[in-house]
């Protein structure tokens, strides 16, 4: 039975695929605190468990994207779910780093094909723009759930109810998908033919997909460390909670003003404001020896890359009407999420916290100047020609 992407179904089960394969942005502090603090890592190791989760999401989703113009149907997003779930089942069996490494690629490469589908599926959509703002604000509902619950189970059953955690969440979403999960419609797919050679992604989307790696690989780097860093100043562990806390609640606020300021501000402006005040927040997260300041920046530094990203999502999908480069968000994503923990590690490692903060300044540059390569407005594109007859 074929689902429309616009249904009540349709869009529950892609709110439940978003908030599962993007796990990530919720989960990293406890994550890699986790494996620090109960498996007794080092920065360098821990981040880079995380770093091969997030390296197996952007190498499945490279592939994914390019042939999301052939592919429909839920039979994908429901196996990549499930290969995660076991991924992280057989986590919770070990405490070996080679083995965790191995069990973390199969969790990242069974997401990165479900949540490629799943990011594919809502460029689809008549109004991508908006349709991500919802799941984003469905992500912001699992975050407070998932940080509220989380190290309270931690902390009574110890580390590695972490990766139980994450199987069922992963579990959760397969089966959602294999009921509900909606199906692009074969009129939309027109690419899917064997004989019509797909369009070029435009130039500037590529622009774009630097860009949003950017912004991902400086909240990666900041959001891996900043229950750590917190732990190292001296700050009390309720604390620290109570900020991840205020930051899951605050995150539930920047996707619904993202919907509703659509026609209001301009993308590209909101693209190129957003890195220089995500790096300045990150510096505060990381130098600051006070308390509130500390409090305040991480509870908004979430937010600010939340809000930014349904812009970004929906004027990326008008470039390029495929659908092929949304299908690869994951990897646009996972790009910079990818490298961040591993390289944040290393640089706390041999540089100390400071390291990250002189690192985000850097990226942010980057970021601001790809971001001044899109367009203000998306130019209107002219209906597809009719089929000549056949004669």
């Amino acid at each position: 039975m074929s689902i429309p992407i616009e249904s009540k179904r349709g869009v529950f089960a892609l709110m439940v695929a978003h908030c599962a394969g993007m796990v990530d942005m919720v989960a990293l502090p406890l994550w890699v605190g986790a494996l620090i603090s109960h498996y007794k890592f080092d920065p360098q190791a821990a981040g880079g468990l995380a770093t091969i989760f997030l390296l197996a999401v952007l190498v499945v989703s490279v592939f994914v994207a390019g042939q999301f113009h052939r592919l429909s149907g839920r039979l994908l997003p429901s196996v990549g779910f499930a290969v995660a779930a076991l991924g992280f089942g057989l986590c919770f069996t070990t405490t070996e780093y080679v083995e965790l490494a191995v069990f973390h690629a199969l969790a990242g490469g069974g997401t990165g094909v479900a949540l490629s589908m799943t990011h594919g599926t809502i460029a689809k959509s008549g109004n991508p723009h908006r349709l991500f703002a919802v799941v984003n604000i469905a992500l912001g509902f699992f975050a407070v759930l998932f940080i509220a619950s989380t190290p309270q189970l931690i902390a009574a059953f110890g580390g590695p109810v972490l990766f139980a955690v994450f199987g069922a969440v992963m579990g959760v979403a397969a089966l959602t998908s294999v009921l509900m999960f909606p199906v692009v419609s074969k009129e939309v797919t027109l690419e899917a033919s064997p004989s019509v050679k797909p369009q070029p992604i435009p130039r500037e989307v590529w622009f774009g997909i630097v860009g949003l790696g950017c912004l991902t690989l400086v909240q990666a780097m900041t959001f891996s460390f900043m229950e750590r860093v917190g732990m190292d100043r001296g700050f009390e562990r309720q604390a620290i909670n109570g900020v991840l806390i205020a930051l899951g609640l605050v995150n539930l606020l920047p996707a619904g003003l993202a919907m509703l300021l659509e026609k209001r501000l301009s993308a590209r402006t909101v693209l190129l404001v957003v890195p220089a005040i995500q790096a300045a927040l990150a510096a505060t997260i990381m130098t600051s020896p006070v308390f509130a300041p500390f409090a305040m920046s991480a509870a908004v530094f979430v937010a600010i890359v939340i809000f930014a990203h349904p812009f970004a999502f929906g004027l990326l999908a008008k470039l390029d009407p495929s659908g092929r480069a949304m299908a690869g968000t994951p990897a646009m994503i996972m790009a910079g999420s990818a490298a961040a923990p591993l390289l944040a590690g290393t640089l706390v490692k041999f540089y100390g916290y400071g390291g990250i903060a002189v690192a985000a300044g850097c990226v942010a540059a980057v970021a601001i100047f790809c971001f001044s390569r899109l367009p203000s407005s998306t130019p209107v594109l002219a209906p597809a020609p009719a089929p000549a007859p056949v004669i």
